[in-house]
């Protein structure tokens, strides 16, 4: 797509199917008779019209972004040291900054060797945060994908090659960790020496790291080669694995890590933590209130479970991080827990069925705590709900690092389930109960296989539907960074899509952003209360600093009695498999936002000073302003259409300041006033974007309607077409009306009409070389002049014109009393008859 439009544009391996698509979108979006006339006519000049703007802005960029990072390496760090960091990829010679999303890592030094490396220098700080760090790297000229840094607690060892025999393991300390990369068909071995009793874990950073699509298997291996402990997939870290032991005596011990399957690549890179840290899977209960202190148990440590007592921040947390410690040693990576608003309730045994539930004596909303803890477990919690308060459900299990497959369901009392649900979140439940009457109901939650276990935790919250908005910039393609980032040229501007997602309320939304770097401007902006995106422009002073910062974006309802929660979310899949499946995503929600340097061209809007009516078209003029020494084409397309609008792509040619975006409105094109902006794209030694201002498009009810009556004639004879009007907005002066879609060989002139008019009559021509048959191709459009500007309109189609050949019983039909006007098909058939009879 270009910048928020439906024209795929980035399918770079398979053009034709592009162009197919825009054929497709052209046509079933432009629906008036007369656009889809033009583009039977002209499909042969659309498609290499197409093909040239979807190949040139195709050849110039392989994200539609520029700069472009493709790699950082190392991986990781320990936390507290410096050291020297390689960004790769494209167009990075003007490299400026690293956009960190969290604090805790310091950029010393920055420099650019290269257009495809740059050196940087990190500062690690002694308290950073364990576990990913996203960024982006900002140059003068754009803002790169977001890409992963990890930091760990223990001292870091490279992998040393020979290593893929026990023989010629290397030999590490306890407490390290190691950073290497699995190639086709590798396996590493690692030694270290343990003592009896320790706790000995194995834990791998490795589809996390988000390069390649690897699943790795640890093994922790006597030095005999007897497998004390494996792990392939963890429901707490999905497809990185753990392994832990007890040590059972004092000696050698080896760590073996492979692909799954014996496969791996040049990029399938690793972090492998060997240590005596601690390992539990789960925190139970697994979530509390919010700045509370709350005692829970760490669940499926090797060396049995241990009691903390956790602070708990005083905002709610959707997955709150807590990294264990004992014995001065952390774990790498951490469980999570819910934080809530709400008070947590604890099941009670037995609690299996619903006369002996535990009972919740609160009102929603409220968390319901338990574990599966044997196999065949159900556990039942009954509450007090009043008739048509709706509720969600939700259970948390899988995403807080339980086995637990989990199944809910709402019973009455008197057993009967009326709602329920398996996999929703992942193999977690939720769903949502709109209770029929006041009265006490259960929720059960059970295994979907019958399993069970110590670890088998769970978290269900009951809550009242809580409305709430999700900001996003909508994909230009499947998994997709591409255009997540805004860069604004200085003294330019840059336009985005807008999708906010209303979840349980209606209305007008209106989007704000802040943190803005300085000089950048973004009105705010309001989505109709009938549509889930918007176009916004950011734009940025003459004299803006070349700077960037991550911009908060906020929803909120001009109605004050309106109130919902807002959130800007972007997913960033850094790992893709197969069917365009996301293995691995980063989660970020703040927006990047950069000045860049000048742009050599700048685009404007003339805005139209006539509406575009329902059923008609438009020429959209967009003018570009270029520096001397720019040249080359501009591509052009609509950030955002109308409903019932269609727009195709454009280009302005090398050396032209101007060029006509066609816009089609729908015989249902909503009526009003709306936002548009158009982006453009030129390669400026890479693609360069720019967009004009946010102008006005009027969409306005039809001048009139008509319907062409039914026609018949023969080869070489004319005939009149009529075309009955139905005046529905006033216009001065005369109008010129066409008859269009004729047969091949057939011809006719254009009229003039009134307001007053309430019909037309085309005179047609025909020739013995007219095809015979009946052709329903005819359409009308009509064309008004205000403001020194044309309105164009289809008013009406489907009319048809039949064309007969010569028949031997013409003189008779000559003799028939002839009817002043066109001779409708009544009247043809008649005559038809009254010919065989003589």
């Amino acid at each position: 797509m270009i910048g928020g439009t439906d024209i795929p544009v980035c399918d770079r391996s398979r053009y034709s199917a592009a162009e197919s698509t825009f054929l497709t979108e052209y046509g079933s979006r432009n629906t008036s008779p007369r656009h889809r006339q033009e583009c039977l006519c002209h499909r042969k000049k659309i498609v290499s019209v197409v093909a040239g703007v979807l190949i040139a802005i195709c050849a110039t960029s392989v994200f539609a972004a520029s700069p472009q990072l493709t790699s950082v390496m190392p991986r990781g760090a320990q936390r507290g040291t410096d050291l020297d960091v390689t960004f790769t990829g494209a167009r990075l010679d003007d490299a400026q900054e690293v956009l960190f999303y969290s604090p805790g890592i310091t950029v010393k030094e920055l420099k650019a060797e290269s257009p495809q490396k740059v050196k940087i220098h990190f500062a690690i700080a002694p308290d950073a945060t364990l576990g990913e760090h996203t960024l982006r790297l900002r140059t003068s000229s754009g803002i790169t994908e977001l890409r992963t840094f990890w930091v760990g607690a223990m001292p870091d060892a490279q992998e040393k090659e020979p290593n893929d025999d026990i023989k010629t393991a290397q030999k590490i300390e306890l407490n390290t960790t190691v950073a290497g990369v699995i190639k086709t068909e590798d396996v590493d071995y690692f030694e270290v020496n343990a003592k009896k009793g320790q706790r000995l874990t194995a834990e791998v950073e490795g589809i996390r790291l988000g390069d390649a699509m690897f699943d790795p298997y640890v093994s922790i291996l006597t030095e005999k080669k007897s497998e004390l402990a494996t792990s392939d997939d963890t429901p707490l870290l999905r497809q990185d694995p753990i392994a832990s032991t007890i040590v059972p005596e004092d000696g050698k011990y080896i760590i073996e890590l492979h692909e799954a399957s014996y496969g791996g690549s040049d990029s399938s890179y690793y972090r492998l933590h060997v240590g005596t840290f601690p390992r539990p899977m789960m925190a139970f209960p697994m979530g509390g209130t919010a700045e509370s202190d709350l005692s829970v148990k760490l669940l499926g440590d090797v060396s049995g479970e241990m009691a903390e007592s956790i602070h708990l921040p005083a905002e709610a947390s959707e997955l709150f991080s807590y990294f264990p410690q004992q014995g001065g040693q952390i774990a790498p990576s951490p469980v999570k827990m819910r934080v809530s608003k709400f008070p947590n309730i604890m099941e009670k045994e037995p609690n299996n069925w619903v006369d002996s539930a535990t009972v919740v004596d609160i009102a929603p909303p409220f968390a319901c705590n338990g574990i599966i803890d044997k196999p065949g477990d159900a556990d039942f919690f009954k509450f007090k709900a009043k008739k048509d308060q709706a509720l969600d459900i939700e259970v948390f299990a899988r995403r807080l690092g339980s086995p637990l497959d989990s199944v809910a369901h709402i019973f009455t009392m008197k057993g009967e389930a009326p709602a329920g649900n398996d996999d929703k979140e992942g193999p977690d439940s939720q769903f949502r109960f709109n209770p029929p009457a006041d009265g006490e109901y259960c929720v059960r939650v059970i295994d979907q296989l019958n399993g069970g276990g110590p670890d088998y935790a769970y978290r269900v919250e009951v809550t009242p539907v809580a409305p709430s908005l999700e900001m996003s910039i909508p994909l230009v393609a499947p998994n997709s960074q591409e255009r997540q980032t805004i860069s604004v040229p200085r003294g330019g501007r840059i336009a985005t899509l807008l999708r906010a997602t209303r979840n349980d309320f209606g209305g007008a939304v209106k989007i704000s952003a802040a943190q803005l770097p300085k000089g950048v401007t973004c009105a705010d902006v309001t989505v109709d209360p009938n549509l889930d995106t918007v176009p916004v422009v950011f734009e940025a002073a003459a004299d803006a600093p070349v700077a960037g910062s991550l911009a908060d974006l906020t929803g909120a309802s001009p109605d004050p009695n309106v109130k919902f929660t807002s959130e800007f979310k972007q997913l960033a899949d850094l790992v893709v498999y197969g069917n365009q499946t996301a293995y691995y995503q980063a989660r970020v929600n703040k927006l990047a936002v950069a000045v860049t340097n000048e742009a050599p061209y700048k685009l404007k809007i003339v805005e139209p000073k006539v509406p575009l009516v329902q059923s008609g078209s438009m020429q959209l003029k967009v003018v570009a302003e270029r520096k001397p020494d720019f040249k080359g084409p501009i591509q052009l397309a609509m950030v955002f259409n109308p409903p019932g609008v269609g727009s195709g792509p454009i280009t302005i040619p090398e050396n032209a300041t101007e060029a006509f975006i066609p816009l089609n409105a729908s015989g249902d094109a909503r009526v009003g006033k709306w936002g548009i902006v158009v982006n453009g794209v030129a390669d400026v030694n890479g693609p360069l974007w720019s967009s004009t201002q946010l102008a006005q498009l009027e969409i306005a009810p039809p001048i009139m309607n008509g319907k062409i009556e039914m026609t018949a004639t023969e080869q070489g004879k004319p005939t009149q077409v009529l075309c009955n009007l139905d005046q529905k907005t006033p216009f001065d002066g005369n109008a010129k009306v066409q008859l269009l879609g004729l047969p091949p060989n057939c011809t006719t002139t254009e009229k003039e009409v009134t307001a007053k008019d309430d019909k037309v009559l085309f005179d047609v021509n025909t020739t013995d070389k007219s095809p015979t048959g009946q052709h329903n191709s005819l359409f009308c459009a009509i064309t008004v002049m205000k403001n020194g500007e044309p309105i164009t309109q289809t008013i009406a189609g489907g009319g048809v014109l039949r064309i007969d050949k010569p028949s031997a019983a013409a003189s008779a039909v000559a003799k028939a009393p002839q009817s002043k006007g066109p001779v409708s098909r009544l009247e043809k058939l008649r005559q038809d008859q009254a010919a065989k009879t003589q």
